[in-house]
């Protein structure tokens, strides 16, 4: 857990510092800021996109995942917990609270590097993958809290968590780090939620991607559903 733990501190501590300079920045300047993040978000996720091998089963992934996200209310309920939390810190929570706490988590929490280095930490104790990402969601997180207030330093608890519960259960998803295929798919589902996600912090569309979150989880389900069906096919001339 010592990656997650330090990934948790800096994405405080990263939130804190852009609360405290946020009002010393005028708006046109956070803008630019949270503009840029979102570029570099897009860019992000269409280079994560470009790993599927097969890209059917990413679009599939998506479709499913945003469906079952939609009947779990899991937007809704993100944003609930945000505004249950926004009402408990009281003036604190001031600005884009919601929109702050889930642009964040999404950021900080979809991608490659979160369960390989999820996977490193709990399987072997290494944590050099979470350490650069630590970094640089340290940094990302002063943009986002100084642009859009007290939700992004609320992420950190949930960092603390979500890791925690991939690093724990290092050993029961294990076969999705070791197999390419898997983690390919997976990493370009990922990817085509950060493009949402940036496109939402550039102000073109909000599509509550906390939503398609599932799809993360039925990504790699199918191609191991596929590899399955491919064994038990019988060789031609059998």
């Amino acid at each position: 857990m010592r990656g997650t733990l330090l990934n948790t501190v800096t994405v405080a501590v990263g939130a804190m510092i852009g609360l405290a300079v946020g009002r010393y920045i005028p708006d046109s300047y956070k803008q630019v800021a949270l503009y840029g993040l979102g570029l570099v978000t897009v860019g992000i996720g269409i280079k994560m996109f470009l790993q599927a091998k097969n890209p059917l089963i990413a679009a599939v992934s998506i479709v499913l995942g945003g469906v079952l996200g939609l009947i779990l209310h899991l937007n809704a309920g993100i944003e609930g917990l945000a505004d249950w939390t926004r009402h408990w810190v009281g003036a604190f929570g001031s600005g884009r609270f919601a929109e702050g706490l889930i642009t964040s988590f999404v950021l900080f929490c979809v991608g490659p590097m979160t369960l390989l280095g999820c996977m490193q930490d709990g399987l072997e104790g290494k944590i050099e993958l979470l350490s650069l990402k630590s970094t640089m969601d340290g940094i990302a997180a002063i943009f986002l809290a100084a642009a859009m207030g007290a939700g992004v330093l609320i992420t950190a608890l949930l960092v603390l968590l979500f890791q925690g519960g991939l690093t724990l259960s290092a050993r029961s998803l294990r076969a999705i780090s070791e197999d390419a295929e898997a983690l390919a798919e997976t990493s370009a589902t990922g990817g085509a939620i950060l493009v949402g996600t940036g496109l939402g912090l550039l102000e073109i569309k909000n599509l509550h991607t906390a939503n398609y979150l599932p799809s993360i989880l039925i990504a790699p389900a199918i191609v191991f559903l596929g590899q399955r069906l491919l064994k038990r096919r019988p060789a031609r001339g059998q």
